[in-house]
């Protein structure tokens, strides 16, 4: 597969289909997007089973297509989510082509060339929106080779029943560290430890004020304004229902962040022991960002320097979907409808 376009988006998750969804809308029509996964749904495919949206439906949405409620919760799970974006996909008629993993992107004169496992591409303007979830973080952690029970990290995890009756251990304390230790909490011998105490959100708080604040604190840094401190100055836990349900029945009590790993479990600084049978690493990801390093851009902590989503060493370059620094919320379902206007704007001009 070989071909020659206007504009290639790498990633066909919801961050590559809002981006296409825009780019269609201002008449570029010469676009193709270029997906690992055989099936559309991006990261939420490979969700665990209980996890659930932070917003309704209605406040989930990407640009042009409402998000249908889902039948009985308010906060729809991750198989919603997946047959939204098939839907949305379908809907708007993105050509999405798929399996193809792109390996590399590089400049090739008036264009950039993008080479993957089913040929090349040659491309006006790129968006890259892979996410992060293929690049999941392991903190180094003393021990952590010596320890002889079973390790995942969130990308593992599906469900509780595989851990029934055991000791498991949660490390991490944000959202996914919060989710999976509630729905260990009934079933096993849970401990679960954060680097800093809990900080839950008030209950009434949800993705909606999350993508105000953050929409707000970047205006307000935009503008040479006081930093209205965002997201972090309000906590770090969604409360979402099974997650609240858990704190106030006693069962998320969060211990501090351990020493280093023995051959049976853990110790901290103080020589408390803990043995346990299995460690969930829910200690985040970063930037999946490989197939950019040719064009030598990687700055600060791996991310791309950017304006907005605009590379600044390679204006046909966007980046989309990563985090706050490619847009605020930009991660999420409802955030990333904005920076992908931006990033589709762009591009339309500079193919003008």
């Amino acid at each position: 597969m070989n071909g020659t376009c206007d504009v290639v988006v790498v990633g066909g998750g919801q961050a590559g289909l809002a981006a296409a969804y825009h780019l269609r809308r201002l008449g570029v029509l010469d676009l193709a997007v270029l997906d690992a996964a055989p099936v559309p749904g991006g990261a939420w495919r490979h969700a665990w089973d209980s996890l659930r949206l932070f917003s309704p439906a209605a406040y989930s949405s990407l640009p042009g297509r409402l998000m249908p409620p889902q039948p009985g919760a308010v906060y729809p799970d991750a198989a919603h989510v997946v047959e939204y974006l098939t839907d949305y996909e379908r809907r708007y008629e993105i050509p999405v082509h798929r399996p193809v993993r792109v390996e590399a992107v590089r400049r090739d004169g008036e264009r950039l060339r993008v080479e993957t496992d089913r040929g090349t591409w040659r491309a006006r303007a790129v968006v890259s929106a892979t996410g992060t979830w293929s690049r999941p973080f392991l903190p180094s952690v003393p021990g952590r080779d010596a320890f002889q029970g079973r390790q995942l990290h969130t990308v593992g995890y599906r469900t509780p029943g595989e851990f029934d009756g055991m000791r498991v251990l949660v490390v991490g304390g944000g959202n996914s560290g919060a989710q999976i230790a509630a729905d260990l909490a009934p079933g096993t011998e849970l401990t679960w430890v954060t680097r800093r105490p809990a900080r839950f959100l008030a209950d009434d708080v949800d993705g909606r004020v999350l993508f105000d604040r953050a929409t707000a604190r970047r205006r307000a840094l935009d503008e040479g304004r006081a930093d209205t401190g965002g997201v972090a100055s309000l906590g770090d836990i969604v409360a979402v229902p099974p997650v609240r349900e858990a704190r106030d029945a006693g069962l998320l009590k969060a211990q501090p962040m351990f020493a280093h790993l023995t051959r049976t479990g853990v110790e901290w600084a103080d020589g408390t022991t803990v043995d346990v049978d299995a460690i969930i690493w829910c200690t985040g990801f970063r930037p999946a960002l490989a197939h950019l390093a040719p064009l030598g851009l990687r700055g600060p902590r791996g991310h791309v320097p950017t304006r907005g989503t605009e590379a600044l060493g390679e204006p046909r370059l966007h980046l989309l979907g990563y985090g706050d620094w490619t847009g605020p919320a930009s991660a999420t379902l409802v955030g990333v409808g904005r920076p992908a206007r931006e990033a589709a704007r762009s591009i339309a001009a500079l193919l003008r």
